[in-house]
């Protein structure tokens, strides 16, 4: 009981941030669906076109799916990291908060790298004012990318690290509020090394597909969360992948 006590407002603060954001870019999708394309704000096609404005809504755009899409399977290190503060005594609120924003402020710097992306792929013609791809070669080559990476060591090594919260913690425990961010960081950088390369298949299902949100996010727990060997889970998503990025090029 004590545990719960101490563990559900933290989830009940995560789970309000993750329905926050999915309300936001629900709205957004009924929003482009709705309106006509004239009252519509889009991101220019031409790179020179693009001003503050441009790089600001579509990096909130990206910070809000990274909210929506990343917190859902990091729930489980979070509650873990609760765990352990509680049973050291050692405000349990503060420090796990502290942990939340240093991970998702490593996927918020991810979110810039993925804006300035976007950038460079409406100045390429690979995606349409609405964002979606509209170019099968960079489709696929997303995918291939995608693919081959669940096959390499360092996706395996940081799927270990997020499928194993109390072994992460284990080895990388720091005390007091610095080592609660530095820990927070430290498991944004493995969980944006296990998935950065999934992310980017936004870009060959539409940036604002909603349903490819949510099963990407699935896809994200299920890599997690299943008792799985990390290695046989990344293979089987990487075959997947490619098979996806092949059927792109003959169909």
């Amino acid at each position: 009981m004590a545990r719960f006590k101490t563990q559900s407002p933290i989830l009940a603060v995560v789970l309000a941030v993750i329905f926050a954001a999915w309300g936001y870019l629900f709205y957004q999708h009924i929003q482009m669906a709705s309106q006509p394309m004239s009252s519509m704000w889009m991101p220019p096609s031409e790179p020179l076109a693009w001003g503050f404005t441009d790089f600001a809504l579509v990096y909130f755009m990206w910070a809000v799916m990274m909210a929506a899409m990343m917190l859902p399977s990091a729930i489980p290190m979070i509650l873990a990291f609760a765990q352990v503060c509680r049973r050291q005594n050692r405000a349990p609120d503060k420090l796990t908060y502290l942990f939340i924003s240093a991970y998702l402020g490593v996927w918020l710097g991810f979110s810039s790298a993925l804006t300035l992306l976007q950038w460079q792929m409406h100045g390429l013609a690979w995606l349409s004012p609405m964002m979606d791809n509209e170019n099968l070669i960079s489709a696929a080559g997303i995918l291939f990318l995608a693919g081959f990476y669940q096959f390499m060591p360092t996706k395996n090594a940081c799927l270990v690290h997020c499928k194993t919260p109390m072994g992460f913690l284990l080895n990388e425990w720091q005390d007091g509020a610095a080592g609660a961010f530095n820990m927070g960081v430290k498991h944004g950088v493995y969980c944006v090394g296990c998935c950065w390369a999934q992310m980017l298949i936004m870009f060959v299902v539409g940036v604002m597909n909603l349903l490819g949100m949510a099963l990407m996010t699935l896809l994200f727990i299920s890599e997690k969360s299943i008792p799985l060997q990390s290695k046989f889970i990344c293979r089987i998503v990487g075959v997947a992948f490619l098979a996806w990025g092949v059927f792109l090029l003959i169909a």
